[in-house]
């Protein structure tokens, strides 16, 4: 089964098995997450590979990662992720991604990303859940994030950390990549 297939068969599972967990109907997912509920329909069917926007929002919706809704195979209580498994959820043509390392449930989600933006691209975020952190560390290039429409230029070598309850984004205004390593804190469900 092509890699794409496995996860749009594992998101198709997670997605019924964690809103059938939390006792939400289609109806109340939807919403939750602001998507449709034809969408969720289609997911919950394998009949669409979603953006990795709405994965996030499904998530965060149901208080779980998005590793949880892609894992593909149960495991025991230790986890090794092989670098041909780590997968990549986003990307443009000119070379910058996004691929989630691993994640875990601790108690809410937990997820580590490697990111990479090539210069003068970006990504936005929509806010997470109130209580959501995010912690960035730049290992080359610089970083400049932006929360609530206020910029902050990371450089190679430092860290920062923010409440991602906010709109916010992460942007190369420089002429070399940006590398990094981020780290997302969602709360659990209540």
């Amino acid at each position: 089964m092509a890699d794409l297939d496995l996860l749009t068969q594992s998101l198709a599972r997670n997605v019924k098995h964690w809103r059938a967990v939390r006792g939400f109907t289609l109806d109340v997912l939807a919403a939750r997450a602001g998507v449709s509920r034809g969408m969720l329909i289609q997911i919950e069917q394998a009949r669409t590979n979603p953006s990795i926007g709405t994965v996030v929002k499904i998530g965060d919706a149901l208080g779980i990662s998005v590793t949880t809704l892609l894992d593909y195979a149960q495991g025991p209580k230790v986890r090794v992720v092989p670098a041909d498994q780590v997968v990549r959820l986003w990307h443009t043509d000119a070379g910058s991604y996004s691929r989630l390392l691993a994640g875990t449930e601790a108690p809410g989600p937990l997820e580590m990303w490697d990111w990479r933006l090539m210069p003068g691209e970006g990504s936005a975020s929509d806010p997470h859940p109130v209580g959501t952190v995010e912690i960035i560390h730049v290992t080359a290039g610089e970083l400049t994030l932006t929360v609530e429409g206020e910029e902050y230029r990371v450089p190679a070598g430092s860290s920062v950390t923010f409440e991602a309850n906010a709109p916010h984004s992460y942007g190369n205004r420089g002429d070399v990549p940006a590398e990094l390593v981020l780290a997302v804190s969602v709360p659990p469900v209540r």
